[in-house]
């Protein structure tokens, strides 16, 4: 019996994945949940296993294919034994499928078509935009459910069934075609023998057409502040061996952080929104992403949920979970989706302070600069008095269409008194 192997869900947001290798190859047995696939889904990679056991007699799809979950990935013939498989192998493929004597695996052209080099989209919504003569232009304006906003079937159709007129404009381009510049490249010059080439893994292609798509699609603007957390790091000193004894888990300032800016967010909402066209989307729940350095060099963004409904201890803990899950390559891909709002600390590799890039949907990022010890002039009972405190520069990077200055700082600014004004008398 044949039984088909398709692309899997692999979370509530996911349509499609791309494929990483195959394990096996056609003619080889596989066992039950075996693993025989690895395919990623944007910047998590995943283990497939087989459904059955049995011989792959066909596989469809080869690296790089992007394929929309359910498709069909192989096709295996289930046997009864280990046994029955290799004598099928050794007689040879011909007794695995009498119709087809010599099969061959299917590599159609499954590579992602681009309408400008940071917009993607599937094979199957080029197909029909092009049917339905959509210009580059027009695919712009539709908004994608899918992730990092690309766009899927249903965006499409639910256009065009409220399409009043199209867009005259460039046509699409497709494969081989690319968008005619009329400033020169530079030259980059390469020294044989000496200077070498590094091709960008399939995640630092993704990061950088995320972030140039961020620059292009949103005016950043970014506001600086100086805080001073004295009192946030004498009291994080005093309890962190308490806090580790009794939660087993290691009290970092990042939960701290995700607190106040979360506490911002209740009282500036409008901060925690997106831009749809010339709609603004307004987020009901705080999902907070912290963007995080893997050990590779790449960045990837775990997403804190609900962190307006949890208290200082469980915001460690799952701070605690997805930075650990993001070292060791274990974070799910819904755990990388759905942030509202992003924190980069910068100062964990010693940065005094950092202009971030927007993660779009989301409309501001906040970077936090490295905690140092200073002189600083204070107030006190006696006037003023020169002290050493822990200051600290936070930046606010955020997308001038929907946020001015005055809500920009404003919500900066709270995030400082948050910092500052902790209260040391938290219980943990």
């Amino acid at each position: 019996m044949i039984t088909e192997f398709k692309m899997p869900k692999m979370g509530e947001s996911i349509s499609e994945a791309t494929i990483i290798s195959w394990l096996k190859n056609v003619g080889d047995y596989v066992a039950a949940e075996e693993t025989i696939l690895e395919v990623a889904t944007d910047k998590v990679d995943s283990e497939v296993p087989a459904p059955v056991s049995g011989v792959i007699t066909e596989i469809r799809f080869q690296k790089d294919a992007v394929v929309e979950v359910g498709t069909v990935l192989a096709l295996i013939e289930t046997v009864e034994s280990s046994d029955d498989a290799v004598g099928n192998v050794k007689k040879g493929i011909d007794t695995i499928s009498p119709n087809n004597p010599k099969p061959t695996i299917q590599n159609p052209k499954s590579k992602t078509h681009n309408l400008q080099s940071t917009t993607f989209i599937s094979p199957l919504i080029l197909s029909i935009a092009q049917k339905e003569n959509l210009s580059i232009e027009e695919l712009q304006t539709i908004s994608g459910s899918g992730a990092d906003g690309r766009l899927q079937k249903s965006d499409v159709f639910n256009y065009l069934k409220n399409r009043k007129y199209p867009i005259q404009s460039k046509p699409i381009l497709v494969d081989g075609q690319s968008k005619k510049s009329t400033y020169p490249t530079p030259k980059i010059n390469f020294v044989e023998g000496k200077d070498r080439i590094v091709e960008m893994d399939r995640m630092r292609k993704m990061i950088a057409d995320h972030m140039v798509y961020s620059k292009q699609t949103s005016p950043h603007v970014t506001s600086y502040i100086e805080v001073d957390v004295t009192n946030l790091v004498n009291w994080r000193n005093e309890n962190k061996d308490k806090f580790q004894e009794k939660y087993n888990e290691k009290l970092t300032f990042t939960p701290v952080f995700v607190q106040a800016v979360t506490k911002a967010i209740i009282d500036f909402p409008m901060i925690n929104v997106s831009v749809d066209d010339k709609n603004i989307i307004v987020h009901s729940d705080i999902h907070i992403g912290m963007a995080t350095a893997l050990p590779n060099g790449n960045l990837i963004v775990p997403v804190v949920r609900n962190a307006n409904e949890k208290d200082l201890v469980a915001l460690a803990k799952d701070v605690n979970y997805l930075a650990d899950a993001s070292r060791n390559n274990k974070l799910k891909p819904e755990e990388i989706q759905g942030s509202t709002f992003t924190i980069s600390n910068v100062g964990t590799f010693g940065s005094l302070m950092g202009t971030p890039i927007i993660n779009q949907p989301e409309v501001a990022i906040v970077a936090l600069g490295i905690i140092k010890k200073r002189p600083e002039v204070i107030s006190t009972s006696k006037g003023d008095e020169i002290a050493v405190r822990s200051m600290m520069y936070l930046s606010l990077s955020f997308d001038h269409r929907v946020v001015d200055g005055f809500l920009g700082g404003s919500f900066l600014r709270k995030i400082g008194d948050y910092l500052e004004q902790f209260d040391t008398n938290t219980t943990l």
